[in-house]
C-alpha cells in the first residue's frame, strides 16, 4: 500500500475545515490518531470516537451499482488506521469529522 498523500483532501461538495486539512498532510504512518464523528438517525445524534494508529489517507470512490457517466460518482476522503485490537479501520472525512494527534 502507498503512503503517499493525494495531491489535495477535498470533499465532493463541502468544504473541509483549513486547520483539519493541514492535519491530515501532517500525519505520518504511526502517529496516533483519535477520530470524532457525528452520527445521526432520523433527529437522534451522537458522537462516535476511534483511536488508533494512523495509515494513510487515500480516496474513495462511491457511486451507484448501475453504469453511469463517470460525473455521477464521488470521491471522498478517507483515513486509514489500526485500532488498538489490531482491526484495520478506514473513515470517511466530511465537514463534521474531527481528528486529532494523539
Amino acid at each position: 500500500m502507498s503512503t503517499a498523500l493525494p495531491e489535495k483532501i477535498v470533499l465532493p461538495t463541502r468544504r473541509l475545515d483549513p486547520a483539519l486539512v493541514d492535519l491530515l498532510r501532517s500525519l505520518k504512518p504511526g502517529d496516533r490518531i483519535r477520530v470524532v464523528q457525528t452520527v445521526r438517525v432520523g433527529k437522534r445524534t451522537w458522537e462516535a470516537v476511534a483511536d488508533g494508529v494512523f495509515r494513510a489517507i487515500a480516496y474513495l470512490e462511491t457511486g451507484i451499482t448501475t453504469e453511469r457517466v463517470k460525473e455521477d460518482d464521488l470521491v471522498v476522503p478517507v483515513v486509514r488506521f489500526t485500532k488498538p485490537n489490531g482491526e484495520l479501520s478506514s473513515i470517511s472525512i466530511d465537514e463534521n469529522t474531527r481528528v486529532s494527534r494523539l
